[in-house]
């Protein structure tokens, strides 16, 4: 089971401080790295009203500061956005800082407003995707080359090695490109997406990616009182489907994906995604998931309060992550008797 931590660092007026969400965020990826984690991910957009990061490699570098083993993907950094030579010179800092921990999550963005804000035309996003991707292959051998009719020189090299590039996306296409153009495809929340992929891959004479792996919800918190954390974190929960809600209504001209419908206190509690669970029901779900899955908390979304954020995870130090991994792996029933005694 792949362990992960995640932040959107979205500071919304309701919300605690931008300053104490970077904080807290530094913090909590240690306890992660601490605890065995295996990723933090960090998204990015920009022009959100709630500041939502968008710097992901800037905070990727602080967190290799602070941190040892833990690796550091961007989930996902809009690569059409950013100059490709800046963006090789960057990422190799980070992979540098890290000794070798950065996973360079790219997509190609879908907001007309952030590419109106960068002077880029949204139509290009998949060709500039494709053009971003063979440039760092180049630029991080640390040697010379000619890009568009220019001399590049990039240094320094990442160390060491180059960061794998994986490539994220909503849609089959995409997924098939990833098999064609980077070291990977982001694991999608929608499983239907893996098998192009995946098929790609073998017909490519690439290494089988595998199974898909299970995911769990993409928010969880762990609790003693659901109800009472469920009245503390519902606006945070609606703030982020808000936004995205009215993210792919500026790009498709509706709301998309699982933003499509009308999304309230009680659609929220039904909805698989999101999830506030006790200690052993966590483990319950944990066993269903399996060995082969991804595990998420996303301790800060949209502002969560950084000390209703550490109760939750210090409940998840001391009553499930002892069990985790045996769990996952098949053992419920004697972590489940060990919190129940």
């Amino acid at each position: 089971m792949e362990l992960t931590v995640t932040y959107d660092l979205r500071a919304p007026e309701f919300g605690a401080s931008r300053g104490e969400l970077y904080a807290a965020a530094l913090d909590q990826a240690v306890w992660a790295d601490d605890l065995g984690f295996d990723i933090v991910g960090l998204g990015e957009h920009h022009s959100a009203t709630d500041g939502y990061n968008p710097s992901p490699l800037v905070v990727a570098s602080a967190i290799a500061a602070r941190t040892r083993s833990i690796k550091l993907r961007t989930s996902v950094l809009l690569a059409p956005l950013y100059d490709p030579v800046k963006l090789a010179e960057d990422a190799a800092v980070t992979q540098i800082l890290s000794n070798g921990r950065l996973l360079l999550g790219i997509g190609a963005g879908y907001r007309p407003s952030e590419f109106e804000t960068f002077g880029r035309n949204l139509k290009d996003r998949w060709r500039l995707m494709g053009e971003t991707c063979e440039f760092l292959r180049l630029a991080w051998t640390g040697k010379e080359f000619t890009w568009q009719g220019r001399r590049c020189l990039v240094t320094p090299a990442p160390e060491p090695c180059a960061p794998p590039i994986l490539l994220g996306g909503s849609s089959a296409a995409a997924a098939r490109r990833a098999a064609h153009i980077a070291d990977g495809w982001f694991p999608p929340l929608d499983p239907a997406l893996w098998q192009p992929y995946r098929d790609e891959c073998i017909a490519l004479g690439k290494a089988d990616p595998g199974e898909y792996p299970r995911h769990g919800p993409i928010f969880l918190w762990v609790s003693r009182d659901p109800e009472k954390s469920w009245k503390q974190l519902m606006p945070h929960v609606l703030h982020q489907l808000q936004s995205y809600s009215e993210w792919t209504t500026e790009a498709f001209g509706r709301p998309a994906g699982p933003y499509a419908g009308k999304m309230t206190a009680d659609t929220v509690r039904k909805s698989p995604a999101y999830k506030v669970l006790t200690p052993e029901q966590t483990l319950e779900l944990v066993h269903e998931l399996g060995s082969h899955s991804v595990f998420y908390l996303n301790p800060l979304l949209a502002g969560v309060d950084p000390v209703l954020s550490w109760e939750m995870l210090n409940l998840y130090e001391r009553e499930v992550h002892p069990y985790i991994r045996n769990v996952a792996a098949g053992g419920q029933a004697g972590a489940l008797s060990v919190l129940q005694d």
